[in-house]
């Protein structure tokens, strides 16, 4: 799954990246530094693999990952092609959610492009250039769809659909908060809307403001967000970047001294994988304990997929036990032996935390 960081230039999005992934990608006092889109694979941060790694004494540990695309600054035009527009906006094309960075600090020596700090205005540049972005390709569908409606009537359904978002959009307003049944997603899924993405946004605080009550410019991202429908992540990127050329104890350390019980950046993991729908089932034994990435809603069979076609095709059954009742007993045996371990069958759908093992035919 790919997550998008985007914002406005100077705002703080490439030392967040840099800080997600330990990357090293390039960073200045200027617009337009980052050109072509960074890409790092980051780990999710799950505890109860290192657990379970100790429990079966696993050669190997897995952790689930996103992939996360540091994007170039966007700016007023883009859509249009301005600055490098129209290249940035097919970079976020590509993506399945967008973290949007918001500066929510001031600094008289890093360089705002619009000359001042004002976090509401940088979203709603930002916004706008998606869904002018938006607008034109949703046109472009209506006139298609309308002239081949003429020899195949199933092409007025797209049409219909695809009005309905224009009319949104003209208002100023995402594709995502149009109500769609499933037949219509399915209609749209391969225009790639880029309002359609789900947001989370990340407010960019200074290093004074840790730990403190949320500033002037926090609290209107928290309300705009409200009303978006999306999240807010309040981080300070500069101290999370120092965080992240750390070792573990040396981090723990520094939260503690921040008074802070885990990273900005964990948050940002977490939530963006919340932000997706995504969940993780877990399988462990001594050769590897590893944490598999499923949507929400996943049945077995499916999730057995996850790890080989043929484990879904030849599907049998899914013996299972919650990681908590498993660590509450300390052994696999002790859970089996209170009825704690499980079969499931086809229609059974998958829980955060559930530890599989697939019996498959093929």
């Amino acid at each position: 799954m790919k997550i998008g960081i985007v914002g406005l230039p100077n705002i703080g999005k490439s030392t967040l990246f840099n800080s997600i992934t330990n990357a090293g990608a390039e960073c200045a006092n200027y617009p337009f530094c980052t050109i072509e889109p960074n890409i790092g694979v980051v780990p999710v941060p799950d505890e109860r693999l290192d657990v379970l790694g100790k429990m079966f004494e696993s050669d190997k540990i897995t952790h689930a990952v996103i992939e996360f695309v540091d994007i170039a600054g966007l700016v007023e035009g883009a859509s249009k092609g301005e600055g490098l527009g129209n290249k940035f906006l097919s970079h976020i094309r590509e993506t399945d959610a967008i973290l949007e960075v918001v500066r929510c600090f001031d600094d008289s020596n890093v360089i705002h492009v619009n000359g001042n700090v004002n976090p509401i205005r940088d979203i709603e540049t930002i916004n706008l250039e998606l869904e002018l972005a938006d607008l034109e390709t949703v046109n472009k569908r209506i006139d298609r769809a309308s002239k081949l409606a003429k020899g195949d009537k199933k092409f007025l359904d797209e049409e219909n659909v695809f009005k309905k978002l224009r009319q949104v959009l003209e208002d100023g307003k995402p594709a995502r908060v149009v109500e769609l049944s499933d037949e219509e997603k399915e209609l749209i899924k391969d225009s790639c809307l880029l309002t359609m993405k789900p947001i989370l946004y990340v407010a960019n605080i200074s290093e004074d403001d840790i730990g403190k009550e949320d500033n002037e410019y926090v609290k209107k991202v928290k309300e705009y967000a409200l009303n978006d429908n999306s999240g807010t992540i309040k981080l300070c990127a500069k101290i999370e970047e120092d965080l992240s050329t750390l070792d573990d104890d040396d981090k723990k350390e520094m939260l503690d001294a921040l008074g802070l019980d885990e990273s900005g950046l964990d948050k940002v993991v977490k939530a963006s994988y919340d932000l997706l729908g995504l969940m993780s089932y877990l399988t462990a034994g001594k050769t590897e304990t590893r944490a598999w990435t499923i949507k929400k809603g996943t049945k077995a069979p499916q999730a057995a997929g996850k790890i080989h076609t043929d484990f879904e095709r030849g599907f049998i059954k899914a013996e299972i036990v919650s990681y908590n009742d498993l660590i509450e007993n300390g052994s696999i045996q002790r859970a089996r032996e209170k009825g704690l371990v499980r079969m499931e069958g086809k229609d059974y759908i998958m829980q955060e935390g559930d530890i599989v093992e697939f019996k498959f035919n093929v």
